[in-house]
Parts: structure tokens; C-alpha cells; sequence
């Protein structure tokens, strides 16, 4: 079971009153939950629940209906836009495909945000770029293309990717979806190992039990029934003593 290192009590990340929907159509409405530093906070729920739209949200890619995002009392999208870059900018995302460029090597796909966005010489981004990867266990493979890679490598590379800018945020769509159960486990615990070293607050969205149970320090619970959030804290707790309908997620297929 995955702890959180100690952290202060300021909320890192706080999501307030927050409705998505696609016209008319509401995906979920008025979630309220707070991330705290340190955390790996999980957003689970069924296929089709919007844990992915939340997501979106989260990183400034799909505006709210209503609501806030605040990133250390700042809102992100009420910000104006060199704030919310800024805000952005504090934010690696790991989408569920990984998102590589297949006409990229590894190194070029990692090194890509640090071009765009740093002015450092070449050679320091190359030694950036070969430092991430061989923190997620890919060192020497800075040449190859992502289809010469294993599914678990890919999401590896991804990972090394959105860590390339140091950021205080990871956001981790589905990490272990189509990925064997060892493969799944060795992610999961690249995940710990980099909140632990690193003091990374992580935010993951998965469907999956094993995931949800072994790295999860907080979470919510998103109901595709009702199309609102079950505050569920702790995984394991909420497994033993949570809301029936978590409890009947976290053990399905077990009895």
C-alpha cells in the first residue's frame, strides 16, 4: 500500500463546483475534491463515467461547463494566458496511447518539450533527455523508434517525456490499460518510485483494480448513474467501509 510522504496542509490542487458536459448532454456536474502535495490520487470509475474529460479539464484542454481548477489558489481557467501557460507548465501529462511521435526516436520525442520551451544549448538537452529516460529503466534506447518498443515501453517513454520539464504535476490517463499484469505492476511502481525520489504529486485516472489498490494514497469515484463524484479517500478503506457502489467496483470480478 502506497503512503504519501508527509506533506503541509495547502491544498496542491483544488477542483470546485466542477460540471463538464458536451451541449447539452452533462458528464458530470459539481465535483469538489482537493489533491494534496505529495498525494497519488486516484480517479476511478466504469468505461464511460468521464474519467478522461476530467482529465482534460485538469490540464486545460477541455473547458468546463462550470467550475474551477486551482493549482495553489491560482484558477486555471479563469487565469489570463500567459498565467494559465504558466500553470500549464507545471503539468506533465502521460495520455493513455503514451502520444509518442512514431517518426521521432525516443530521444527526439522526450527532448521536444524542452526545445519548444527552454533555451538550453543541445548538448544539455541531450544530457536532460538521457537522464529521464534512464530514470523510467530506458537507458540506451535513446535511438530507437517507438514501434521497435513493447507496450509497456512506450508508456515508459511517455512517462519520460512528460517528466522532461520537472514538473510538480504528473497526470496519468489509464497507465496500465493493455498492458500485461507484471508490465502493469513494474509501472505502477516506476509511479511510487518517482513520487517518492522526486516528490511528484500524481494524479491517475485507471479503471484498474490492481492499480487502484497498490499505489493509491486518495481518491474519488465517478458514477456513471448519477453523473457525480463519491468522495472515497483511501482505496484500501474505501475497499473495507466505502459507499456501496465503490465497494461493489473495487471488488468486482472477485466473488
Amino acid at each position: 500500500m502506497a503512503e504519501a510522504p508527509p506533506t503541509n496542509d495547502q491544498p496542491f490542487i483544488e477542483v470546485r463546483a466542477l460540471t463538464m458536459a458536451y451541449g447539452d448532454f452533462v458528464v458530470q456536474h459539481d465535483l469538489d475534491f482537493m489533491v494534496n502535495q505529495g498525494d497519488i490520487f486516484v480517479v476511478m470509475g466504469g468505461n464511460g463515467c468521464g474519467k478522461t474529460t476530467l482529465m482534460r479539464a485538469m490540464v486545460g484542454l477541455q473547458q468546463p461547463a462550470h467550475g474551477s481548477v486551482l493549482y495553489g489558489g491560482e484558477d486555471l481557467w479563469r487565469a489570463a494566458p500567459e498565467v494559465r501557460q504558466r500553470l500549464k507548465r507545471r503539468l506533465g501529462v502521460l495520455f493513455q496511447g503514451g502520444a509518442l511521435w512514431s517518426s521521432l526516436t525516443l530521444a527526439e520525442n522526450v527532448a521536444l518539450p524542452l526545445s519548444e520551451y527552454t533555451d538550453l544549448p543541445q548538448a544539455r538537452i541531450d544530457e536532460i533527455v538521457s537522464f529521464k529516460l534512464a530514470l523510467v529503466g530506458l537507458a540506451g534506447f535513446e535511438e530507437f523508434y517507438p514501434a521497435e518498443l513493447s507496450g509497456g515501453m512506450k508508456k515508459r517513454a511517455g512517462l519520460a517525456r512528460a517528466m522532461a520539464l520537472d514538473p510538480d504535476i504528473l497526470v496519468i490517463d489509464e497507465p496500465s490499460s493493455g498492458l500485461d499484469p507484471l508490465t502493469a505492476r513494474r509501472l505502477d511502481e516506476l509511479i511510487v518510485e518517482l513520487r517518492d525520489s522526486l516528490g511528484t504529486t500524481i494524479v491517475v485516472v485507471t479503471h484498474e483494480l490492481a492499480s487502484i489498490l497498490s499505489i493509491g494514497n486518495n481518491s474519488i469515484y465517478l458514477d456513471a448513474d448519477t453523473h457525480t463524484m463519491i468522495a472515497t479517500g483511501h482505496p484500501q478503506v474505501a475497499l473495507e467501509s466505502g459507499h456501496p457502489k465503490v465497494r461493489h467496483f473495487l471488488t468486482r470480478g472477485t466473488t
